[in-house]
């Protein structure tokens, strides 16, 4: 059993509007992007006049230009956190760092933000690309309570824009940046308990979506966003199959921020009402897997005792992870 005292998330203020993406002359235009996508605005870590001036053409320059270090932005997303979940940064023992782009690969950027946070604790990152977060719910869900500290920290920070080539449309118009994170306590209740959760993955698909080292992003589109939606949609219904005494209009869904049209098609197929549906993919584009837990962050104080939020990520690897959160 794992208890949820505490989410956090942070954008930079930095703006990729459709606009800005028509600028660049990339063959793409406002009308394009929201029919296919349905995103509206992204943020980024970049310079917007670096992406003008370079398209980012060489990402390893790219660490020159980012306004945000993946550990600043982890900070932030963790500061929320502890606030919420009312306890002071010394009371976390352990920290567990994830992401897709890392800007570190040795230390671990865990250790990273840990000392952006003051905190002397084990750290160390579990990165499942856009399901780190997931995974490492797993994780602590795998270990013995009594051998954890009464406080673990989850952070996320994803700086994809870092990667992107601004040449190319396809990945120009998804990536955003944010960051997200959580206290989890295996011993003391909170305010929600994850009352199940699963990791899984298809190594056959480990080509479909890759961001090499130093890099730009690439992924078969049309294969991730099939793959996406197909197992969204089993998650999602195999989550409500167990909770089948859940009242429907309790039964919340966030998933995976891949872009809007995607997240449609899954709520079309499963029958969720729309005010059950909570995203951000719209104003800040995909930001891996800070996505689902930065949209749990944002509507944090809007649950109410009772609902149930079933929360699913997918991405590459391929991995995909579930989790149904009640709130008490």
């Amino acid at each position: 059993m794992l208890y949820l005292h505490g989410v956090g998330h942070f954008h930079p203020e930095n703006q990729i509007t459709n606009a800005f993406l028509e600028e660049l002359e990339i063959g793409t235009d406002d009308a394009w992007i929201v029919q296919r996508t349905g995103i509206h605005c992204r943020r980024t870590v970049l310079s917007l006049d670096y992406i003008r001036r370079t398209r980012n053409s060489d990402v390893r320059a790219a660490a020159e230009a980012t306004q945000y270090s993946n550990a600043e932005l982890g900070q932030r997303a963790a500061e929320l956190a502890l606030q919420r979940a009312g306890i002071d940064r010394r009371e976390i023992g352990m920290l567990i760092g994830g992401g897709s782009v890392p800007e570190t690969v040795t230390p671990a950027e865990a250790c990273n933000i840990a000392a952006a946070l003051d905190l002397d604790v084990p750290a160390f990152d579990l990165r499942s690309a856009c399901t780190s977060f997931g995974a490492a719910l797993m994780l602590l869900s795998k270990m013995q309570p009594d051998a954890l500290p009464e406080y673990v920290m989850i952070v996320v920070p994803e700086t994809v824009t870092r990667s992107v080539d601004y040449r190319d449309r396809r990945a120009a118009v998804i990536w955003g940046d944010g960051a997200a994170a959580a206290v989890i306590s295996t011993r003391t209740p909170g305010r929600a308990t994850i009352t199940c959760n699963t990791l899984a993955s298809n190594p056959r698909g480990h080509e479909k979506v890759v961001v090499p080292w130093a890099g730009h992003f690439n992924q078969d589109g049309p294969a991730v966003q099939s793959f996406a939606i197909k197992t969204t949609v089993a998650l999602y219904r195999g989550l409500r199959r167990q909770h089948g005494d859940v009242d429907a209009r309790r039964f919340h869904f966030v998933g995976h921020q891949a872009n809007l049209r995607m997240l449609q098609s899954v709520c079309k197929l499963c029958d969720i009402d729309a005010d059950r549906h909570h995203h951000n993919v719209r104003e800040y584009g995909n930001t891996a897997s800070a996505g689902a837990p930065s949209v749990l962050s944002a509507q944090w104080d809007s649950f109410q005792a009772g609902d149930h939020l079933a929360m699913i990520g997918v991405g590459s690897g391929l991995t995909w992870t579930d989790a149904v959160i009640a709130f008490r």
